[in-house]
């Protein structure tokens, strides 16, 4: 009887050891295929997917959470044009508009890996908690000292910067000398401010204690503290560089000087003397008649926009010299209108969920910086773009369901993520520029350009290809599906800024002054705005492509009227 138990006890114990080495080595196998799916993962997001690379099948689709739209009823004439570079299915369905709505499906997993390729790259923001470090001899600015910052009532009350990860201190001087300040103040590590007067409230040495985001041991300022530097002695250098724009020749008003609250008479007076004195009373424009020179900001009472006949200011004008009676001369100055510059997170949570709805590469960032200023107010993303917000979206962080922000910039184009909108702003460009603008981001970032070699490589025409069918269906789609629809085409909107951005702001439930609208105007360019246009030697369309794009350009042209909506701008076709 002991040795038949002595002989199930020592059986119970293999298989208990045996159990134990099998649940390991599940763990293990399990372990392994996580990390190579995961590994795979990488690697396809960093790459990009090819646009001939096979993509998920619906039914992968599915799991992850994506729904197939439904087709579209079919607006317009099916496009016949062959793309050898997909797999596509019969040719009298490729390229109708049901074709486009599944087509997109599938790019949408292409665009979400290219959107997201350099989150992984984004570094977490160092939590700046040591000791007052000393300013180094090497910013050539003069240390004024520590003094205290408070955001709502500024006194540099000049332009503001931001730049939540390379802030340096010579990057807020120099930006502050190139536009004809005194002083460059930075806070919280990555914000300058600008101004002509020093603040009158100092502070401890030590309060100004956090290390700036772009530069190691060196002082950015404090949490409501500002660490000033006297930048007079760049400015000599900076003047060369510095931008005075002629903004026209104009009627002058009734009464000049109680439209313009600074002016001085000068003999001789020159461009150079009037735009110095504007720009040391934090002025953005400066009126020349004569002798006179007027400072100020473009009001309801004078709205530089509709100029008198440029052949009576042209001579004045090139000879630096502004012509007397009811002419005047009107220069912007280098100093930024700070008049809506002024964002906050809306206090309440928005009754009407607003999406802002475009392309990529078709302005919606432009936009976003437009709204943004009119309307006082952030907006956020569906996606987060870490460059966007290391330069002022504030929104990018913010959750984009947290109808905090005044709309919400978003690419997508599934049935399921338009109707989560109860209404949008449908943003439109013409699509040789929106490929093109996008190419750009793509290799070269928000405001760098693509080399010839990206553009004369395989990827361009791959690019193309795929990426044209999706600028049709995204119209499509939001046509077919969106709530309540503003459609505003990105050319009309640069053409005619202060009636289109009226036109956007009512749709957005928000009243705002003429004033704040004429700064928006001064202020339109933003940020990400690339410096002019890199000529290229070559056309980069082949007559393939220009075929391709543009029956998808009547495609939806037709869409838009059958919609009453106005159709394309002339300009979209043919090319």
């Amino acid at each position: 009887m002991a040795k038949a138990f002595f002989r199930l006890q020592k059986f119970l114990r293999r298989a208990q050891f045996l159990l134990f080495f099998l649940t390991a080595a599940y763990l293990m196998a399990g372990s392994l295929l996580l990390l190579q799916r995961t590994r795979l993962v990488i690697q396809q997001g960093s790459r990009g997917t090819p646009s001939n690379q096979a993509l998920p099948a619906p039914e992968e689709m599915s799991r992850v959470g994506i729904v197939e739209p439904r087709s579209l009823q079919s607006p317009g004439p099916r496009l016949l044009v062959h793309m050898d570079a997909l797999q596509e299915p019969a040719l009298d369905q490729q390229h109708s508009p049901r074709w486009l709505v599944s087509r997109n499906s599938e790019l949408r997993q292409l665009r979400r890996r290219w959107f997201h390729r350099f989150t992984s790259d984004q570094e977490p923001l160092q939590t700046a908690g040591f000791k007052a470090m000393k300013h180094t001899a090497e910013h050539k600015g003069t240390y004024m000292g520590c003094f205290t910052h408070d955001s709502r009532e500024r006194t540099l009350k000049g332009a503001v910067f931001y730049d939540l990860r390379k802030m340096t201190v010579t990057h807020c001087q120099e930006a502050c000398a190139e536009r004809a300040y005194s002083y460059a103040g930075l806070a919280y590590g990555a914000e300058c401010y600008c101004g002509n007067s020093l603040p009158a409230a100092a502070a401890k040495p030590e309060e100004c204690n956090i290390e700036c985001k772009g530069e190691k041991g060196s002082v950015c300022g404090g949490v409501n503290r500002l660490s000033v530097y006297g930048v007079e002695e760049l400015r000599a250098p900076a003047r060369r560089r510095r931008n005075i724009i002629y903004r026209g020749c104009f009627r002058a008003p009734e009464n000049l000087t109680d439209t313009f609250p600074a002016s001085l008479i000068q003999p001789n007076l020159t461009v150079e003397m009037c735009s110095e004195f504007c720009s040391k009373k934090e002025f953005p424009l400066a009126v020349i008649r004569g002798q006179e020179c007027y400072c100020g900001y473009p009001t309801r009472r004078f709205p530089p926009r509709e100029g008198t006949d440029g052949l009576r200011c042209s001579g004045a004008h090139n000879a630096s010299r502004a012509p007397g009676g009811q002419d005047c001369l009107v220069y912007q100055t280098p100093v930024q209108d700070t008049r809506c510059t002024d964002r906050k997170f809306l206090t309440t949570k928005s009754k009407v969920f607003v999406a802002l709805s475009s392309f990529p590469g078709a302005g919606n960032t432009w936009a976003r910086h437009l709204i943004e200023h009119a309307t006082g107010y952030y907006t956020g993303s569906y996606y987060f773009d870490g460059a966007l917000y290391n330069k002022g979206f504030k929104g990018e962080k913010d959750h984009w369901r947290s109808r905090r922000t005044i709309c919400v910039k978003t690419h997508e184009s599934g049935k399921t993520e338009i109707e989560m909108f109860d209404s949008a702003i449908l943003l439109i460009r013409n699509p040789y520029k929106s490929l093109m603008a996008e190419f750009n981001r793509k290799y070269a970032g928000h405001l760098g350009y693509a080399t010839d070699r990206n553009w004369k490589s395989k990827e361009w025409p791959d690019f193309v290809n795929s990426y044209a069918s999706w600028w049709a269906s995204h119209v499509l789609e939001w046509l077919k599906y969106g709530k309540r629809l503003l459609v505003v085409h990105y050319e009309e909107l640069k053409q005619s800024l202060i009636p289109k951005l009226k036109e956007m702001v009512e749709f957005l439930n928000v009243t705002v002054t003429e004033d704040r609208l004429l700064c928006v105007e001064n202020n339109r360019d933003g940020n990400f705005k690339r410096s002019g246009a890199k000529q290229k030697n070559f056309e980069p369309f082949t007559q393939e492509m220009k075929d391709l794009i543009n029956r998808y350009i009547l495609t939806v042209d037709e869409a838009l009227r059958g919609r009453n909506f106005s159709g394309l701008p002339r300009e979209y076709v043919p090319r």
